[in-house]
Protein backbone atom coordinates (compact mmCIF):
# COMPACT_ATOMS: atom_id res chain seq x y z
CA UNK A 1 0.00 0.00 0.00
CA UNK A 2 2.74 2.39 0.98
CA UNK A 3 4.68 1.80 -2.35
CA UNK A 4 1.63 2.52 -4.45
CA UNK A 5 0.84 5.82 -2.55
CA UNK A 6 4.48 6.61 -3.21
CA UNK A 7 3.80 6.12 -6.70
CA UNK A 8 0.88 8.10 -6.44
CA UNK A 9 2.33 10.98 -5.02
CA UNK A 10 5.42 10.54 -7.86
CA UNK A 11 3.08 10.45 -10.78
CA UNK A 12 1.12 13.43 -9.27
CA UNK A 13 4.05 15.53 -8.97
CA UNK A 14 5.26 14.74 -12.37
CA UNK A 15 1.76 15.85 -13.58
CA UNK A 16 2.44 19.22 -11.72
CA UNK A 17 5.90 19.88 -12.47
CA UNK A 18 4.79 18.98 -16.59
CA UNK A 19 2.02 20.78 -17.20
CA UNK A 20 3.11 24.35 -17.26
CA UNK A 21 5.74 23.14 -19.97
CA UNK A 22 2.99 21.99 -21.87
CA UNK A 23 0.63 24.63 -21.07
CA UNK A 24 3.52 27.01 -22.68
CA UNK A 25 4.20 24.85 -25.61
CA UNK A 26 0.22 25.36 -26.49
CA UNK A 27 0.45 29.07 -26.23
CA UNK A 28 3.36 29.67 -27.87
CA UNK A 29 3.08 32.92 -30.25
CA UNK A 30 3.50 33.08 -33.84
CA UNK A 31 7.02 33.53 -34.88
CA UNK A 32 7.97 36.80 -35.69
CA UNK A 33 9.81 38.36 -38.66
CA UNK A 34 10.20 42.44 -38.08
CA UNK A 35 11.67 44.61 -40.82
CA UNK A 36 12.09 48.29 -40.39
CA UNK A 37 12.52 49.77 -44.15
CA UNK A 38 14.23 53.40 -43.32
CA UNK A 39 14.16 55.12 -47.33
CA UNK A 40 16.29 58.52 -48.36
CA UNK A 41 13.53 60.64 -49.12
CA UNK A 42 16.10 63.57 -50.69
CA UNK A 43 15.72 64.92 -53.76
CA UNK A 44 17.68 62.45 -56.05
CA UNK A 45 15.47 59.26 -54.65
CA UNK A 46 12.44 59.46 -56.84
CA UNK A 47 13.52 56.18 -58.41
CA UNK A 48 13.93 54.77 -55.09
CA UNK A 49 10.70 55.18 -53.63
CA UNK A 50 9.43 54.09 -56.99
CA UNK A 51 11.02 51.12 -56.56
CA UNK A 52 9.70 50.28 -53.46
CA UNK A 53 6.22 51.50 -54.35
CA UNK A 54 6.74 48.92 -57.48
CA UNK A 55 8.03 45.75 -55.26
CA UNK A 56 6.42 45.96 -51.77
CA UNK A 57 4.17 43.01 -52.26
CA UNK A 58 6.82 41.34 -53.97
CA UNK A 59 8.95 41.46 -51.17
CA UNK A 60 5.93 40.53 -48.44
CA UNK A 61 5.01 37.69 -50.26
CA UNK A 62 7.88 36.65 -49.51
CA UNK A 63 7.29 36.24 -45.65
CA UNK A 64 3.77 34.46 -46.75
CA UNK A 65 5.70 31.44 -48.23
CA UNK A 66 8.05 31.18 -44.74
CA UNK A 67 7.82 28.82 -42.04
CA UNK A 68 9.39 28.53 -38.56
CA UNK A 69 9.29 24.70 -37.17
CA UNK A 70 6.69 24.65 -39.32
CA UNK A 71 4.54 27.28 -37.62
CA UNK A 72 4.10 30.47 -40.32
CA UNK A 73 5.15 33.57 -38.82
CA UNK A 74 3.83 36.84 -38.34
CA UNK A 75 5.10 39.79 -40.89
CA UNK A 76 5.69 43.26 -38.82
CA UNK A 77 6.78 46.19 -41.17
CA UNK A 78 7.92 49.85 -40.22
CA UNK A 79 8.83 52.89 -42.11
CA UNK A 80 10.88 55.76 -41.78
CA UNK A 81 12.25 58.14 -44.34
CA UNK A 82 14.99 60.85 -43.21
CA UNK A 83 17.11 63.66 -45.79
CA UNK A 84 14.12 65.42 -46.28
CA UNK A 85 13.57 69.16 -45.99
CA UNK A 86 9.88 68.76 -44.78
CA UNK A 87 10.86 66.63 -41.70
CA UNK A 88 11.70 69.77 -39.01
CA UNK A 89 12.63 66.90 -35.99
CA UNK A 90 15.93 66.58 -34.68
CA UNK A 91 18.37 64.73 -37.44
CA UNK A 92 15.64 65.28 -40.61
CA UNK A 93 14.42 61.76 -39.67
CA UNK A 94 10.00 60.95 -39.45
CA UNK A 95 8.92 57.69 -38.36
CA UNK A 96 5.81 56.78 -41.16
CA UNK A 97 4.90 54.29 -38.99
CA UNK A 98 5.56 51.80 -36.28
CA UNK A 99 6.01 48.13 -36.40
CA UNK A 100 2.79 46.74 -37.66
CA UNK A 101 0.82 44.15 -39.47
CA UNK A 102 -1.68 46.55 -41.31
CA UNK A 103 0.46 46.27 -44.62
CA UNK A 104 -2.76 48.55 -46.81
CA UNK A 105 -1.69 51.27 -44.38
CA UNK A 106 1.78 50.67 -45.06
CA UNK A 107 1.24 50.76 -48.86
CA UNK A 108 -0.43 53.68 -48.15
CA UNK A 109 2.35 55.69 -46.34
CA UNK A 110 4.57 54.83 -49.43
CA UNK A 111 2.55 56.15 -51.80
CA UNK A 112 2.19 59.01 -49.73
CA UNK A 113 6.06 60.07 -49.85
CA UNK A 114 7.31 63.02 -51.43
CA UNK A 115 11.19 63.74 -52.29
CA UNK A 116 12.89 66.92 -51.34
CA UNK A 117 16.36 68.44 -50.36
CA UNK A 118 17.73 67.59 -47.31
CA UNK A 119 20.95 65.77 -45.42
CA UNK A 120 21.11 62.75 -44.76
CA UNK A 121 22.25 60.72 -41.48
CA UNK A 122 22.15 57.34 -41.56
CA UNK A 123 23.93 57.09 -38.24
CA UNK A 124 20.56 59.02 -36.40
CA UNK A 125 17.91 57.10 -38.55
CA UNK A 126 19.40 53.81 -37.34
CA UNK A 127 19.33 54.90 -33.65
CA UNK A 128 15.80 56.28 -34.22
CA UNK A 129 14.50 52.99 -35.21
CA UNK A 130 16.55 51.08 -33.11
CA UNK A 131 15.13 52.73 -30.36
CA UNK A 132 12.07 53.56 -30.77
CA UNK A 133 10.25 50.20 -32.02
CA UNK A 134 8.94 47.67 -30.50
CA UNK A 135 11.98 44.79 -30.99
CA UNK A 136 10.74 41.52 -30.49
CA UNK A 137 12.61 40.49 -26.89
CA UNK A 138 13.04 36.53 -28.58
CA UNK A 139 16.52 35.37 -30.48
CA UNK A 140 14.17 33.12 -32.48
CA UNK A 141 12.42 36.24 -34.61
CA UNK A 142 14.11 37.80 -37.46
CA UNK A 143 14.31 41.25 -36.60
CA UNK A 144 16.33 43.14 -39.90
CA UNK A 145 16.87 46.48 -40.67
CA UNK A 146 16.53 47.57 -44.18
CA UNK A 147 18.64 51.04 -44.93
CA UNK A 148 18.70 52.80 -48.32
CA UNK A 149 20.12 55.96 -49.67
CA UNK A 150 23.18 57.55 -51.62
CA UNK A 151 25.63 59.93 -49.69
CA UNK A 152 28.22 58.76 -47.12
CA UNK A 153 27.14 56.82 -44.55
CA UNK A 154 29.32 58.67 -42.07
CA UNK A 155 27.37 61.89 -41.92
CA UNK A 156 24.89 63.57 -39.58
CA UNK A 157 25.48 63.97 -35.59
CA UNK A 158 25.47 60.11 -34.84
CA UNK A 159 28.07 58.01 -35.53
CA UNK A 160 27.19 55.07 -37.92
CA UNK A 161 29.67 52.60 -35.99
CA UNK A 162 27.61 53.26 -32.66
CA UNK A 163 24.31 52.72 -33.87
CA UNK A 164 25.61 49.55 -36.08
CA UNK A 165 26.50 47.76 -32.55
CA UNK A 166 23.67 49.11 -30.64
CA UNK A 167 21.80 47.33 -33.25
CA UNK A 168 23.42 43.93 -33.49
CA UNK A 169 23.55 44.20 -29.65
CA UNK A 170 19.84 43.81 -29.48
CA UNK A 171 19.75 41.45 -32.07
CA UNK A 172 18.62 43.85 -34.83
CA UNK A 173 20.48 42.94 -38.09
CA UNK A 174 21.17 46.36 -40.29
CA UNK A 175 20.84 45.86 -44.53
CA UNK A 176 22.68 48.31 -46.65
CA UNK A 177 21.29 49.20 -49.49
CA UNK A 178 23.66 51.81 -51.27
CA UNK A 179 21.89 53.60 -54.69
CA UNK A 180 24.90 53.91 -56.45
CA UNK A 181 28.24 51.77 -57.67
CA UNK A 182 29.46 49.00 -55.09
CA UNK A 183 32.62 51.06 -55.21
CA UNK A 184 31.43 54.06 -54.39
CA UNK A 185 29.29 52.82 -51.48
CA UNK A 186 32.36 50.88 -49.75
CA UNK A 187 34.48 54.28 -49.79
CA UNK A 188 31.47 55.80 -48.27
CA UNK A 189 31.62 53.23 -45.15
CA UNK A 190 28.07 51.60 -46.30
CA UNK A 191 29.62 48.05 -46.06
CA UNK A 192 31.20 49.21 -43.22
CA UNK A 193 28.05 49.35 -41.57
CA UNK A 194 26.13 46.45 -42.67
CA UNK A 195 29.30 44.12 -41.56
CA UNK A 196 29.04 45.95 -38.03
CA UNK A 197 25.94 44.87 -37.24
CA UNK A 198 26.03 41.22 -39.13
CA UNK A 199 24.28 42.54 -42.51
CA UNK A 200 24.94 42.41 -46.47
CA UNK A 201 25.95 45.33 -48.11
CA UNK A 202 23.80 45.64 -51.38
CA UNK A 203 23.50 48.32 -54.14
CA UNK A 204 21.53 49.26 -56.67
CA UNK A 205 20.71 51.93 -59.69
CA UNK A 206 17.87 53.67 -58.17
CA UNK A 207 17.06 54.90 -61.58
CA UNK A 208 16.94 51.36 -63.30
CA UNK A 209 13.23 50.42 -64.38
CA UNK A 210 11.86 47.69 -62.81
CA UNK A 211 11.37 44.79 -65.75
CA UNK A 212 8.06 43.46 -65.32
CA UNK A 213 7.09 40.37 -67.05
CA UNK A 214 3.43 40.01 -68.30
CA UNK A 215 2.09 36.42 -68.20
CA UNK A 216 -1.55 35.83 -69.21
CA UNK A 217 -2.70 35.04 -65.58
CA UNK A 218 -1.80 38.25 -64.50
CA UNK A 219 -5.87 39.75 -65.88
CA UNK A 220 -7.47 37.06 -63.77
CA UNK A 221 -5.55 36.99 -60.56
CA UNK A 222 -6.09 40.64 -60.37
CA UNK A 223 -9.96 40.40 -61.09
CA UNK A 224 -10.13 37.80 -58.28
CA UNK A 225 -8.09 39.89 -56.16
CA UNK A 226 -11.24 42.60 -56.41
CA UNK A 227 -13.61 39.65 -55.64
CA UNK A 228 -12.20 39.36 -52.57
CA UNK A 229 -13.31 42.54 -51.32
CA UNK A 230 -16.95 42.29 -52.11
CA UNK A 231 -16.50 39.39 -49.11
CA UNK A 232 -14.71 41.71 -46.45
CA UNK A 233 -17.71 43.10 -44.14
CA UNK A 234 -16.68 46.29 -42.48
CA UNK A 235 -17.52 46.74 -38.60
CA UNK A 236 -16.66 49.05 -36.03
CA UNK A 237 -15.93 52.42 -36.31
CA UNK A 238 -12.63 51.86 -38.48
CA UNK A 239 -14.32 49.98 -40.93
CA UNK A 240 -15.12 52.20 -43.27
CA UNK A 241 -12.23 53.46 -43.07
CA UNK A 242 -10.31 50.45 -43.49
CA UNK A 243 -12.54 49.32 -46.58
CA UNK A 244 -11.46 52.27 -48.17
CA UNK A 245 -8.04 52.04 -47.84
CA UNK A 246 -7.98 48.29 -49.43
CA UNK A 247 -9.28 49.76 -52.72
CA UNK A 248 -7.27 52.26 -52.87
CA UNK A 249 -4.17 50.48 -52.51
CA UNK A 250 -5.80 48.19 -55.05
CA UNK A 251 -5.68 50.98 -57.02
CA UNK A 252 -2.38 52.31 -56.32
CA UNK A 253 -1.32 48.83 -57.12
CA UNK A 254 -2.87 48.97 -60.53
CA UNK A 255 -1.57 51.87 -61.22
CA UNK A 256 2.26 50.79 -60.91
CA UNK A 257 2.07 48.09 -63.27
CA UNK A 258 0.10 44.58 -64.09
CA UNK A 259 2.88 42.49 -62.17
CA UNK A 260 2.03 44.73 -58.77
CA UNK A 261 -1.67 44.37 -59.23
CA UNK A 262 -0.77 40.67 -59.54
CA UNK A 263 1.45 40.43 -56.20
CA UNK A 264 -0.49 42.55 -54.13
CA UNK A 265 -3.91 40.29 -54.98
CA UNK A 266 -1.35 37.34 -54.41
CA UNK A 267 -0.58 38.46 -50.78
CA UNK A 268 -4.02 39.14 -50.55
CA UNK A 269 -4.86 35.73 -50.61
CA UNK A 270 -2.43 34.56 -48.36
CA UNK A 271 -2.96 34.19 -44.35
CA UNK A 272 -0.81 36.76 -43.69
CA UNK A 273 -3.49 39.39 -45.18
CA UNK A 274 -5.63 39.61 -42.03
CA UNK A 275 -7.98 42.44 -41.18
CA UNK A 276 -9.50 41.20 -37.89
CA UNK A 277 -9.74 44.76 -36.53
CA UNK A 278 -12.58 45.77 -39.08
CA UNK A 279 -13.63 42.76 -41.26
CA UNK A 280 -16.12 40.55 -39.77
CA UNK A 281 -14.95 37.37 -41.32
CA UNK A 282 -11.69 37.59 -39.93
CA UNK A 283 -12.77 38.58 -36.94
CA UNK A 284 -14.71 36.04 -36.05
CA UNK A 285 -12.80 33.23 -37.03
CA UNK A 286 -9.90 34.32 -34.74
CA UNK A 287 -12.45 35.42 -31.96
CA UNK A 288 -11.89 38.71 -32.24
CA UNK A 289 -15.28 39.80 -31.13
CA UNK A 290 -18.41 38.10 -30.29
CA UNK A 291 -21.39 39.02 -32.64
CA UNK A 292 -24.15 39.18 -30.22
CA UNK A 293 -22.00 41.84 -28.67
CA UNK A 294 -21.89 44.27 -31.15
CA UNK A 295 -24.43 47.01 -31.76
CA UNK A 296 -26.90 46.98 -35.01
CA UNK A 297 -24.88 50.42 -35.88
CA UNK A 298 -21.24 48.63 -35.62
CA UNK A 299 -22.30 46.81 -38.39
CA UNK A 300 -22.61 47.06 -42.29
CA UNK A 301 -26.08 48.56 -42.56
CA UNK A 302 -27.30 45.16 -45.00
CA UNK A 303 -26.36 43.36 -41.48
CA UNK A 304 -28.87 45.27 -38.90
CA UNK A 305 -32.23 43.98 -39.81
CA UNK A 306 -30.85 40.37 -39.83
CA UNK A 307 -31.11 37.94 -36.81
CA UNK A 308 -28.17 36.52 -34.84
CA UNK A 309 -28.91 33.42 -36.72
CA UNK A 310 -28.63 35.17 -40.16
CA UNK A 311 -25.89 37.27 -39.55
CA UNK A 312 -23.81 33.93 -38.56
CA UNK A 313 -24.42 32.53 -41.80
CA UNK A 314 -24.04 35.62 -44.01
CA UNK A 315 -20.32 35.56 -42.47
CA UNK A 316 -19.96 32.23 -42.94
CA UNK A 317 -20.59 32.32 -46.91
CA UNK A 318 -18.62 35.54 -46.97
CA UNK A 319 -16.04 33.13 -45.62
CA UNK A 320 -16.45 30.34 -47.87
CA UNK A 321 -16.29 32.80 -51.14
CA UNK A 322 -13.45 34.19 -50.08
CA UNK A 323 -11.47 30.61 -49.48
CA UNK A 324 -12.56 29.43 -52.82
CA UNK A 325 -11.19 33.01 -54.28
CA UNK A 326 -8.48 32.63 -52.56
CA UNK A 327 -7.22 28.83 -53.48
CA UNK A 328 -8.15 30.27 -57.42
CA UNK A 329 -5.64 32.83 -57.17
CA UNK A 330 -2.69 30.84 -55.70
CA UNK A 331 -3.31 28.34 -57.98
CA UNK A 332 -3.12 30.78 -61.09
CA UNK A 333 -0.74 32.13 -59.25
CA UNK A 334 1.40 28.59 -59.26
CA UNK A 335 1.32 28.79 -63.30
CA UNK A 336 2.02 32.33 -63.23
CA UNK A 337 5.38 31.87 -61.59
CA UNK A 338 6.13 28.65 -63.85
CA UNK A 339 5.61 31.27 -67.31
CA UNK A 340 7.81 33.95 -66.04
CA UNK A 341 10.44 31.42 -64.97
CA UNK A 342 10.67 29.98 -68.57
CA UNK A 343 10.13 33.56 -69.73
CA UNK A 344 13.45 34.81 -68.23
CA UNK A 345 14.94 31.92 -69.68
CA UNK A 346 14.50 32.35 -72.85
CA UNK A 347 15.04 35.76 -73.06
CA UNK A 348 18.62 34.85 -70.50
CA UNK A 349 17.92 37.72 -68.50
CA UNK A 350 19.26 38.17 -65.26
CA UNK A 351 17.35 39.54 -62.35
CA UNK A 352 19.78 42.25 -61.84
CA UNK A 353 19.72 43.83 -58.38
CA UNK A 354 16.52 46.13 -58.24
CA UNK A 355 15.18 46.71 -54.19
CA UNK A 356 13.27 43.61 -54.69
CA UNK A 357 15.78 41.41 -55.62
CA UNK A 358 18.82 42.27 -53.28
CA UNK A 359 16.23 42.59 -49.75
CA UNK A 360 14.78 38.81 -50.78
CA UNK A 361 18.27 37.57 -50.60
CA UNK A 362 19.18 39.30 -48.07
CA UNK A 363 15.56 38.16 -45.77
CA UNK A 364 16.33 34.45 -46.63
CA UNK A 365 19.70 34.31 -45.81
CA UNK A 366 19.33 35.87 -42.60
CA UNK A 367 16.18 33.83 -42.20
CA UNK A 368 17.57 30.60 -42.59
CA UNK A 369 19.76 31.64 -39.58
CA UNK A 370 16.79 32.06 -37.18
CA UNK A 371 15.46 28.59 -38.64
CA UNK A 372 12.88 29.92 -41.39
CA UNK A 373 12.48 27.89 -44.32
CA UNK A 374 11.57 29.86 -47.56
CA UNK A 375 9.84 28.13 -50.52
CA UNK A 376 12.05 28.92 -53.70
CA UNK A 377 9.70 30.36 -56.64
Amino acid sequence: MKRATKLMMALALLAVTLAPVSQGLAGEKKPLIQMAILLDTSNSMDGLINQAKSELWKIVNEFAMAKQGGVRPQLQVALYEYGNDNIKTKGYVRMVLPLTDDLDKVSEELFALRTLGGSEYCGQVIDSAVTDLKWSKSNNDLKVIFIAGNEPFTQGPIDYRKSCKSAITSGIVVNTIHCGSSEEGVKGKWKDGAMLADGRYMHIDQNKAVAHIAAPQDKEIAELGAELNKTYLAYGSAGAAAAARQQAQDANASSVSASTATQRAVFKSSYQYDNDAWDLVDAVDNDKVKLEDLKDEELPENMRKMSTEERKAFIADNAKKRNETQEKIRKLNDERKKYVADKRREMQESEGDPLDSVMIKAVREQGEKRNFEFNAE
